[in-house]
């Protein structure tokens, strides 16, 4: 199934921008009343037809919409230090995001190697995994912000799961991913990864302070990205 994009869409029209009218037209070679699918990136998938293939924004005649198209059970924000070589970080991102996520949250830790994030390229890399495993909405990338003001301004209450997963043990046991998943039966789910240098005693204190469960994912000392999408994967798996 071909799925192109469209962040134009108004009284019945969607129109690709220059990228995707190159690769709906000059790559996949359609023409105009040929049908195809857009998505919005907000979770709509809408059946077009084509008016207009001439130029270089292509425009489509709306005949049908499905919202939560490819839509997951959850709503899961995970909030990921990035790593000093941003491809791992990237590799990350593009596989978590066919898995099903809804937020990355950019994080800076004590012990964190990169302090900038740039995230133009990662939004191009999460829209090609939403359009690869059939899914209408593309994750959010937030502002980079320390862990410690994340941490203070997540959400409180039981509505919403929070989990923090770290390589030593605090003053809260950590427990298995599986278990605090198992025994929590709402949508809202953080999951909080540190650097190649884990969290900070601080960092890991103040998470506790304020609702976020320690956790681990086994016995295996697992690399940031790694223990990032061991974490999607494991959300999906219960879920589903």
């Amino acid at each position: 199934m071909e799925l192109f994009w469209s962040d134009r869409i108004s009284e019945g029209l969607c129109i690709l921008d220059a990228d995707e009218t190159a690769h709906c037209v000059r790559v996949l070679r359609h023409r105009e009343g040929d049908e195809i699918s857009i998505i919005d990136g907000e979770g709509t998938l809408y059946t077009c037809v084509l008016l207009d293939t001439a130029g270089k924004e292509a425009r489509a005649k709306i005949v049908g919409a499905q919202q939560n198209w490819g839509s997951h059970p959850y709503h899961l924000n995970m909030a990921v230090c990035p790593t000093k070589n941003i491809d791992r970080y990237e590799w990350f991102a593009e596989k978590a995001a066919e898995l099903g996520i809804d937020i990355i949250s950019p994080v800076i830790g004590d012990h964190s190697e990169r302090k900038v994030f740039k995230p133009e390229r990662l939004k191009r890399i999460l829209l090609s995994a939403a359009k690869q495993s059939l899914k209408a909405a593309v994750p959010k990338i937030e502002e980079a912000q320390s862990v410690s003001r994340f941490i203070e301004t997540s959400p409180s209450g039981q509505d919403c799961l929070k989990l923090i997963a770290c390589c030593f043990e605090g003053e809260a046991p950590r427990i298995s991913i599986n278990d605090a998943l198992r025994s929590f039966s709402g949508r809202e789910i953080i999951v909080l990864i540190g650097p190649e240098g884990d969290f900070s005693q601080k960092e890991l204190e103040l998470a506790v302070k304020n609702g976020f469960i320690p956790i681990h994912l086994g016995e295996s000392r697992l690399r940031t990205e790694t223990a990032a999408l061991t974490s999607v994967e494991a959300v999906y798996l219960s879920k589903i």
